[in-house]
């Protein structure tokens, strides 16, 4: 028999080393900053009084959700366990259009759930980036209604808890570019992971921002190795990636059940995270 419940924050843990163990790679900070955005949307499924799948089911502004970490760990697959949590965190966003960034050879499944397909998403990663100097100034961001508002609009959905974490978090650098006026031209975040770092979210109004961004980010990092999720669809966020020296390693379908919010795409050079969008 299988047990739902709402994950601890300890409970998420466990649930990122199980992602770590998928080849993942989470970032050092994911449990706080994912807890942040929506405490009830962790959901844990037990068998046995032992823990055996988990799904992130994140409520986001008042009509978005967003499913990610859906793992059953070796041993517990084939016996209903994710299927029963699959829809549990379905229920937990009931009423809310909600989005996904799934294995691309599962698309056929989530579509009997309801998800249409909208574009592929892919991971570009390089040991080494090949980068520029920056040719705008980026300064250190910090959280505030400006910021929120920027993020809003390349994500379609106001989600300050998670935002102020994400920027606030220790280990995370926050940058931002702006024009001459001082108006926000550029938002991006570098996390350190398992392994090396990742950026996002890299937003900016167009590529030489995006590149400055990604450059005075990249001079961040530890050692290790960088890496960048981008949509497949955005030509000029792919020749970034690929003119930093860096190389498609995997990728994944987006998918929503009713129409996404609206998002100002061909500003988003880089994805937050596969787990939140």
């Amino acid at each position: 028999m299988t047990t739902i419940r709402r994950m601890t924050r300890r409970d998420l843990e466990r649930a990122l080393d199980w992602a770590a163990a998928e080849g993942w790679n989470p970032g050092q900070e994911d449990a706080t900053c994912f807890f942040a955005a929506d405490p009830e949307g962790f959901l844990l499924a037990e068998a046995e009084g032992q823990p055996v799948a988990s799904i992130s089911a994140v409520r986001m502004g008042e009509g978005f959700g967003f499913i990610g970490l859906y793992i059953a760990i070796p041993e517990a697959r084939g016996q209903g366990h994710g299927m029963a949590l699959w829809r549990a965190g379905m229920e937990h966003l009931r009423g809310r259009c909600i989005g996904l960034d799934g294995v691309v050879a599962q698309q056929a499944n989530y579509r009997k759930s309801g998800f249409v397909f909208a574009w592929n998403n892919a991971r570009y990663e390089a040991a080494r980036p090949m980068l520029e100097a920056a040719q705008h100034r980026v300064s250190l961001a910090e959280f505030g209604d400006e910021l929120l508002a920027y993020d809003a609009l390349h994500t379609g959905v106001a989600r300050p808890e998670f935002l102020r974490a994400w920027v606030e978090a220790p280990s995370h650098v926050a940058r931002v570019i702006r024009g001459r006026d001082g108006t926000l031209c550029g938002f991006g975040v570098l996390r350190p992971c398992r392994e090396g770092s990742k950026i996002g979210p890299l937003f900016a109004e167009d590529a030489s921002h995006a590149r400055s961004l990604l450059t005075a980010l990249a001079a961040e990092r530890p050692e290790g190795k960088l890496v960048l999720d981008v949509a497949e669809d955005h030509e000029a966020a792919v020749r970034l990636a690929r003119e930093a020296g860096m190389e498609k390693v995997f990728e994944t379908a987006r998918m929503y059940t009713d129409t996404p919010p609206p998002m100002r795409r061909e500003g988003v050079f880089g994805i937050t995270s596969f787990e939140l969008g």
